[in-house]
């Protein structure tokens, strides 16, 4: 049995650092797991098996060899989502049965997969993604669906579907991620996964994306443990010159942060979403992680914010995701010398491709100001005296395979369904504030239900010291999925 599957990449990492193990045998031990696991979760689209045992061949002799790097993950394997950046020489498919087709390959490596290349991980395949990253579930027609390690059944979530579902069962211990309406955390929730979505502008978006979705696009990976998580963020943080938003780096590593003493919080629970009703089971889990919180010394207390209930923002949410859906198809035809249609992708991307054309630029502009006034009413509340926000991170349980999927004629009604599910994260993609989803409790049927914590911008050391210790008190890390390496 390989007992390195459920070890974090931290620990893996000092396995090569103290010569236990070789950068090879951690990267050979992925393969197989995914090989083992992929045909029934359906996580890895594009195995980059050759390419990652060369690299960890020389990641074996980075002593001797200054121009491979040394970095803190050396030999740790990892997977790349197919969307939010793109990797040289490897398949681009953003889940389009189009580019499939067409064959479509990364010209360069994004900033964000340099710094993680630097940091020593090597990425073991490409994980599959809904098209353009549009749906909160991971259910591409070009690749099938991606299914959950605690049922097979149900969906991982999305858009990081299946980078979720690579580190949920054990193929690698961490898998990359963006998050633009919740594709951080509502993969987080529905696999039992830690997931930290960080400030806007804390990692750079270039240098082929600049400020994609507005600024509501953030990207970073999902992990096991808090300290991978935190530990990763410290290797890709920091922009590049020209970034349109940059974050101050923090005066210490994030790191450092784990286990640090949060101080006692002020932290406001809301349960209830202004566009639907919340499963018992999802507030349940938040009243659950509030209660840990009291424990822990905290004071917890109703949230009471009239911006965070106030549903008309989305209309401006639906023109700047319109418009950067047909935006993107357009770059995307360039490139293939191909004009890309409503015809040539599923009809939740057509319907936002064809729906932009309904908008002016002067409304899209309009929207842009609307996100920004909207935003600085959230982030009075904490300007009021807060330190975390805590709510459920889904509407709902991880919904089953095809129940969200929109009916042919009626994309709108997916829409709506889907907006309804990630009604607690996407606030915070237009705010650009950092939060996490913590795997904290479980449905009666055994499927992960997260709870999230939102801080003010800027915060991830905040968010990193108290999730570890509800890490500490209720330790998540050694549960197993019944999908999993060496099961």
């Amino acid at each position: 049995m390989d007992d390195t599957a459920f070890l974090d990449a931290t620990a893996q990492a000092e396995l090569v650092r103290s010569g236990d193990a070789t950068p090879v045998e951690l990267v050979e031990a992925a393969i197989a797991r995914v090989e083992e696991l992929n045909g029934e979760l359906n996580a890895v689209i594009h195995p980059l098996f050759d390419k990652a045992l060369d690299a960890a061949r020389a990641a074996s002799r980075a002593g001797t060899q200054a121009d491979v790097p040394d970095g803190p993950f050396r030999g740790v394997p990892i997977v790349l989502k197919d969307h939010d950046g793109e990797s040289a020489g490897d398949p681009v498919c953003h889940g389009m049965q189009l580019l499939k087709d067409v064959g479509l390959t990364g010209e360069r490596d994004s900033f964000l997969f340099q710094r993680l290349r630097s940091a020593g991980f090597i990425p073991v395949g490409k994980t599959n993604t809904p098209e353009l990253g549009l749906m909160p579930t991971t259910e591409p027609r070009a690749f099938g669906p991606t299914r959950n390690p605690w049922n097979t059944g149900h969906t991982p979530g999305g858009s990081s579907g299946g980078s979720a579902a690579a580190v949920a069962s054990g193929m690698v211990p961490v898998g990359h991620a963006g998050d633009g309406g919740g594709s951080i955390r509502i993969p987080s929730s529905a696999c039992g996964l830690f997931g930290l979505k960080p400030t806007r502008g804390r990692t750079s978006m270039g240098p082929d994306e600049q400020n994609p979705w507005q600024g509501l696009v953030v990207r970073h990976v999902l992990t096991r443990t808090v300290r991978d998580s935190a530990a990763v963020l410290d290797t890709i943080a920091g922009s590049e010159p020209g970034d349109p938003y940059r974050e101050p780096l923090p005066e210490r590593p994030f790191v450092d942060e784990v286990g640090a003493d949060p101080g006692t919080l002020r932290v406001g629970l809301l349960t209830t979403s202004p566009l639907s009703e919340t499963d018992p089971e999802c507030v349940a889990a938040a009243e659950e992680t509030g209660a840990l919180l009291e424990s822990l010394g905290h004071h917890v207390e109703p949230a009471v914010s009239d911006a965070l209930t106030d549903a008309s923002v989305l209309e401006h949410f639906v023109v700047i995701i319109s418009s950067w859906v047909r935006a993107d198809l357009d770059a995307l035809g360039e490139r293939i010398g191909y004009a890309i249609t409503a015809d040539d992708v599923e009809p939740m991307t057509g319907f936002y491709a064809d729906n932009a054309a309904n908008y002016s630029a002067a409304q899209y502009i309009t929207g842009i100001e609307a996100l920004h006034e909207w935003s600085r009413r959230v982030l009075a509340w904490w300007a009021s005296g807060f330190d975390l926000l805590l709510t459920p991170t889904l509407a709902i349980p991880p919904p089953k395979i095809g129940e969200l999927i929109p009916p042919e004629d009626n994309p709108l009604d997916g829409l709506v369904r889907q907006s309804a599910m990630a009604a607690y994260t996407g606030p915070f993609n237009m705010t650009g504030q950092p939060a996490a989803s913590l795997p904290l409790s479980w449905t009666d049927d055994g499927l992960p239900v997260g709870s999230q914590l939102v801080a003010a911008t800027g915060r991830e050391d905040l968010l990193v010291r108290v999730s570890s210790q509800l890490e500490e008190a209720r330790p998540w890390a050694d549960l197993r999925p019944p999908v999993a390496a060496g099961s």
